[in-house]
């Protein structure tokens, strides 16, 4: 098998300003080619000021090309900042790194990431441009956010349950123009069946009087109250969503266009009074796609 020392000799150099970062919770270390600098390998702490010091140390060693490892989330703050200063940063698999063969016992990680990056051995991972990981990151909150959301829909409809009001057996959506409507008379004090059954909208193809018996039921106090929160909980999360809508929407709007939008068909417009499907963004998602 090749050792370490024989590949020194042998592997050309690919990368001649390439550095090896060991990412931590606490410190990242560096390493740096020995001819850069008289301490090669240095730790930095992870406070912003820290990583702006990294930074400018690797500038003034004549880095350009940094590999470190995808630890967890805390590559992040590094990588941002690294690659708004103009360096090329390659974020690389764990694995890919432990599989190489011909470590030395006595060489640090980020010595080892530094000698395989010059070698031109490591293969970075993609990650698409700012501007799409702004919009990933919005996308993944909003979708944080509609899981959340459920959760206090399945608490709503075990205290219906628990109360025998059968509302999901008459409508297919609880949380629909009619279910809201038909729920917020109920936290507001509503009890008479008939009254919130003549809430129905017009769409709605059960009778009035199947509803009305749906919603007779065994009010109490304890699960009303319940009710009242989840229902509280589950429109802030609406909002919270529709507040991230309008963030989404704002940012896909400095995308530029890589297409001409008038080459294809415009959606169908919608019916007046029809809700998106699911939990589908309140503006036109397609368009901007």
């Amino acid at each position: 098998m090749t050792t370490s020392k024989t590949a020194d000799v042998n592997l050309p150099t690919i990368h001649l300003n390439a550095a090896g970062i060991d990412i931590g919770a606490n410190r990242h270390w560096v390493s740096v080619p020995p001819s850069r600098a008289p301490e090669s390998v240095r730790s930095f702490g992870c406070f912003t000021a820290d990583l702006y010091a990294l930074s400018a140390w690797l500038k003034q060693c004549g880095i350009e090309t940094v590999a470190m490892e995808s630890t967890g989330v805390y590559w992040i703050p590094l990588f941002q900042i690294l690659e708004t200063q103009g360096f090329e940063v390659n974020l690389v698999n764990a694995h890919h790194v432990k599989t190489v063969p011909g470590r030395k016992s006595d060489v640090l990680d980020c010595q080892w990431l530094q000698q395989l990056h010059s070698y031109g051995l490591l293969s970075g991972s993609f990650r698409p441009e700012d501007q799409i990981c702004v919009l990933r990151s919005y996308l993944r909150q909003r979708d944080n956010l509609v899981k959340s959301a459920s959760t206090h829909v399945l608490r709503i409809q075990k205290a219906l349950t628990e109360m025998n009001v059968q509302l999901h057996r008459v409508i297919s959506d609880i949380t629909g123009t009619t279910g809201m409507r038909i729920l917020r008379a109920i936290v507001a004090g509503e009890r008479n069946p008939q009254v919130l059954a003549a809430m129905k909208d017009r769409r709605i193809k059960a009778s009035t009087d199947d509803i009305a018996a749906a919603l007779t039921g065994d009010y109490r106090a304890e699960q009303l109250f319940i009710l009242q929160q989840e229902l509280q909980l589950y429109e802030i999360y609406q909002q919270q969503m529709a507040a991230c809508d309008i963030e989404i929407e704002r940012h896909l709007n400095a995308f530029t266009d890589t297409v001409d939008p008038n080459t294809d068909p415009p959606p169908k417009p919608k019916r007046r009074g029809q809700k998106q499907p699911g939990n589908a963004p309140d503006f036109d998602l397609r368009t901007h796609l």
